[in-house]
């Protein structure tokens, strides 16, 4: 009881702090030349501040809806671009490949028409000396006739040998223009394949800076609308109880003239209807102290109830938004698993975060004679790198001697660790999809990988995929 007359002073000693503020303010401005405002007129001002951030923020939300929209169709956009770009970086893996062959090919046939053209020239060489020789000086030569006779066979025997190594020659030759040309035309796709592939990565990274824009693009405004929205609240709530501490002392003050007035004139009249007054005015108190306590309680109750209602509506929207997000999810892996074979390899509703050359298996030994974990895949420099499946970033940065890395959590206590990377583009708490862009891979070189799939925080073999039990235990 002494809790609440003390709070009720101190309620009342502030109300008059207030009022003695807005007293000594006016005359301030009235002496500065600007008009008093009466609390009322404030208040009314506030509210219709209120109101107009009110319609902002409906503004905001709807602009923030529209938003969410674009960033969903730039993300099946981004989804797409990098599939197709692991596609061109394996056609281009083989074009090269095609190239090396072709390349080594050249080398071959040119080291051995280079060896059979200095054969044929040495015996083009003989048969030029031995044909300026006349028959008389040849029945002179020191040597037998047998000697002589024998010489003459052996070039007899040649010349029809030679000619055919000739005909070789040129068909080797012939076979050699023609490996160049595949050559020259391979070299070509190569190029055009690199241009496309380089193509397709700006187009990724002018999405992806759009995709933030788009993200930042109203959280300034809504943050500065909500504080606006905060102050305006205090302002108004504090002038209301002004003005109901105002009205209720001058309500009081007339009802207690009025009171004194009455108990005046009855104490003229008798002293028996004084107390009657006095009693009908304590149970006219009792009665109104009552209707005040039931109306109270049935305001409370009315409160509780409505909040109640918001909680089941938000309950209700929230499940309806996590199922709307499961169906977008599971319809994004199926679109993703209907991609072209070309992709990379889709094992249980997961990709491989990049495409390349599969270097270290799960549990063979690593580069350092450790057993690996999880999988290394060697990619071409500034390949894009995706999401194995769909979830939610729990960390991206630098970790201790493993460099730039992604953890990204899928639920039913599955994880993903993907390191290795060249530089990140996502955040942490941002929810991704199924194949989304998250990071590129260093710009030069032939830069590993590496790709560990957890469950309960236990490693396992990430070909096998969510939801296989192989490979438990290790790690």
């Amino acid at each position: 009881m002494g809790g609440r007359v003390s709070g009720a002073g101190e309620g009342i000693l502030a109300g008059f702090v207030v009022i003695a503020g807005l007293i000594l303010a006016q005359p301030a401005n009235a002496q500065n030349g600007v008009p008093a405002e009466a609390p009322k007129d404030t208040l009314k001002r506030v509210e219709q501040q209120l109101q107009t951030g009110k319609q902002r923020q409906q503004q905001l939300e709807r602009q923030s809806q529209a938003l969410q929209t674009e960033l969903d169709d730039l993300r099946g956009r981004l989804i797409a671009l990098a599939d197709q770009a692991r596609g061109q970086e394996q056609s281009l893996d083989q074009l090269e490949d095609s190239l090396t062959a072709l390349e080594a090919e050249e080398r071959d046939r040119s080291a051995g028409l280079d060896a059979e053209r200095q054969q044929i020239a040495t015996l083009l060489a003989a048969l030029q000396r031995l044909a300026r020789i006349p028959p008389e000086a040849a029945l002179a030569r020191p040597e037998s006739p047998v000697d002589t006779l024998r010489s003459a066979l052996l070039l007899r025997d040649a010349v029809p040998a030679l000619r055919a190594r000739a005909d070789a020659l040129a068909k080797a030759l012939t076979a050699l223009a023609d490996t160049r040309g595949k050559l020259v035309d391979q070299r070509s796709k190569a190029l055009a394949a690199r241009v496309a592939l380089s193509e397709k990565q700006d187009e990724m990274n002018r999405l992806i800076a759009r995709r933030e824009e788009l993200s930042r693009q109203t959280e300034e405004e809504r943050v500065q609308v909500g504080q606006r929205m905060a102050d305006l609240s205090g302002q108004a709530t504090d002038l209301r109880q002004l003005m109901e501490r105002i009205e209720a002392e001058r309500r009081a003050a007339i009802e207690a003239a009025a009171r004194r007035e009455a108990e005046r004139r009855e104490a003229e009249r008798r002293e028996a209807a004084k107390r009657e007054a006095e009693k009908r005015e304590a149970e006219r108190r009792l009665a109104a102290q009552k209707e005040a306590e039931r109306k109270d309680a049935e305001r409370k109750l009315a409160d509780l109830r409505a909040a109640e209602q918001r909680i089941a509506e938000q309950k209700a929207a929230e499940e309806k938004r996590a199922k709307d997000e499961a169906a977008r999810e599971a319809a994004r892996e199926r679109e993703l698993a209907a991609k072209s074979p070309d992709g990379p390899p889709a094992v249980a509703g997961m990709v491989l975060p990049a495409a390349g050359k599969l270097t270290t298996r799960f549990g063979e030994a690593d580069r350092y004679g450790a057993t690996s974990r999880g999988v290394t895949v060697q990619t071409r420099a500034g390949a894009a790198v995706v999401a194995p499946r769909g979830g939610t970033i729990v960390f991206a940065g630098p970790f201790k001697g493993y460099g730039l890395i992604l953890i990204v959590e899928h639920g039913n206590g599955y994880h993903s660790l993907i390191a290795g990377l060249g530089r990140i583009e996502t955040a942490v708490g941002r929810k991704v999809a199924s194949g989304e862009p998250l990071a590129v891979m260093p710009p030069d070189g032939n830069p590993d990988l590496y790709f560990e799939l957890r469950r309960n925080g236990q490693p396992i073999n990430p070909q096998r995929g969510f939801g296989a039990p192989e490979g438990k235990g290790q790690g």
